[in-house]
């Protein structure tokens, strides 16, 4: 009898994705070269936008989603065609920090609806452990009439897909697979090998698997946290954090983390996720949870900064215009949700001042749906009391200092000349510099007279 993994190949099977966003998406594209795959999202204006072949994502580009031969559809029936589904949905966090499963359950319900025996699902989204099997497998048991283990199979697969990084993608990272058992494994290791070139490891256990993704993004966190840390105490100091992280950084076994924002749908969630498991184990994180809270709390403290140069510079605060350029929550990426960028935009504005905000990147349509918020060009980025460079996307790294400066108010003659000699020769421009990813040179910065600042 042919398994399933060989009907994949023959292409008399077909692969489903459920849910088409920045870690979907590409994964169906892939699997679109080796076997039948249907793209299903609920977000039928999304699928709109594949249908014509236009990639929002910028994942993979509209050349690839115009030439691939994913079936994109908002018909959840479709999924009745397909034997192997690949689940992607997002799974945030409440405001209170507890996990937002809603997603998932959702994803869940709808493929219950639809699955047939004989069926593999395997997960992807970012749970803590035990969704998978605690929290999915009932749904989909209630919903198709079928019972796991005998009708159909599980399994788990962590994406580990980087929005914006061109460097590390699906095909060139080492994919976690789980499965119920050891001939579920087979085949979810067997499928993804078809695309992952850096091959797959063999997780023990859908627990491990899941534990696996969880804890990789809260070291990532707390190491951030660290660097977060060491910016307010060396800043505190009169230290450039920049330069002493280059400095330390030339020990073999130093770890290059750098301080900054941290938001977007992993990083500032996931580690979440373990804590409120641990929680409900009888458990209170101390070092996760003092790393979410330094993290959590950086937007305002760069807020607090840059009022502080400001008045520095001799900023009327209430009515002055401030530009943030970058919105999107990493560089190079148009994503838009949990951006730490939009608190920054929020805190200004309550202090009365006028925030133009530039993001040739961002994903407008989102940006206005989630927050209210609109973007306007660089080109008009002119007469600024503050710029504020949030996000280091490549369009701004390559901007030049001395042309930024076009971006601030000119000071008039008459104001130069009620100055006094002290009050020109310590600060000749009055232009507040606050580059939080530390893009530009400290050293050029203030040679230009920028009254510059940095995490």
């Amino acid at each position: 009898m042919m398994s399933l993994y060989q009907k994949i190949i023959n292409r008399q099977e077909k692969i489903s994705l459920v849910g088409l966003g920045y870690v979907g998406m590409p994964i169906a594209i892939a699997f679109a070269k080796k076997a039948e795959v249907i793209g299903f999202d609920v977000n039928t204006a999304k699928i709109a936008l594949y249908k014509s072949g236009i990639d929002p994502t910028n994942e993979v580009g509209n050349e690839a989603i115009l030439n691939t031969t994913v079936e994109f559809t908002s018909d959840e029936k479709k999924l009745r065609e397909a034997k192997f589904h690949i689940v992607a949905v997002p799974t945030p966090v409440n405001k209170d920090h507890t996990p937002d499963l809603s997603l998932i359950e959702s994803a869940s319900h709808t493929l219950g609806r639809n699955l047939a025996k004989g069926s593999v699902v395997v997960y992807e989204s970012t749970v803590y452990p035990g969704v998978t099997e605690d929290i999915c497998v009932p749904i989909l048991e209630k919903d198709s009439g079928l019972k796991c283990g005998v009708d159909f199979k599980i399994g788990y697969s962590p994406e580990r897909i980087n929005p914006g990084d061109k460097m590390h993608r699906l095909e060139n990272i080492v994919k976690i697979v789980s499965g119920m058992d050891q001939e579920t494994l087979d085949t979810v290791a067997n499928v993804y090998e078809l695309v992952v070139e850096a091959g797959v490891y063999r997780a023990q256990s859908i627990k491990v698997a899941e534990a696996a993704k969880v804890i990789e993004n809260s070291q990532r966190d707390i190491n951030i946290a660290f660097m977060n840390e060491l910016s307010i105490i060396f800043n505190r100091m009169g230290i450039d954090t920049k330069a002493v992280l280059e400095a330390a950084g030339t020990k073999w076994n130093f770890l290059n983390f750098y301080p900054g924002l941290v938001g977007g749908h992993c990083i500032g969630v996931d580690p979440y996720y373990l804590t409120y498991k641990a929680e409900e184990m009888g458990y209170h994180s101390q070092i996760i949870l003092a790393g979410r809270k330094i993290n959590d709390n950086i937007a305002a403290y760069v807020v607090e900064n840059i009022v502080k140069q400001m008045i520095k510079a001799n900023k009327q605060i209430k009515g002055s215009k401030v530009a943030i350029l970058g919105v999107t929550f990493k560089e190079n990426c148009p994503d838009v949700r949990n951006t730490k960028v939009v608190d920054i935009v929020r805190s200004l504005e309550e202090y009365g001042m006028d925030v133009k905000i530039v993001d040739p990147i961002a994903d407008q349509e989102d940006l206005w749906q989630e927050y209210r918020i609109n973007v306007c060009k660089i080109e008009e980025v002119v007469g600024m009391d503050a710029v504020v460079f949030a996000v280091a996307h490549d369009e701004f790294k390559s901007l030049d200092l001395k042309n930024i400066k076009k971006m601030f108010k000119s000071r008039s003659l008459e104001s130069v000349a009620e100055a006094t000699d002290a009050q020109v020769g310590s600060r000749q421009d009055n232009c507040v510099l606050i580059d939080i990813k530390g893009i530009f040179s400290k050293k050029e910065a203030e040679g230009l007279n920028y009254l510059y600042w940095r995490l």
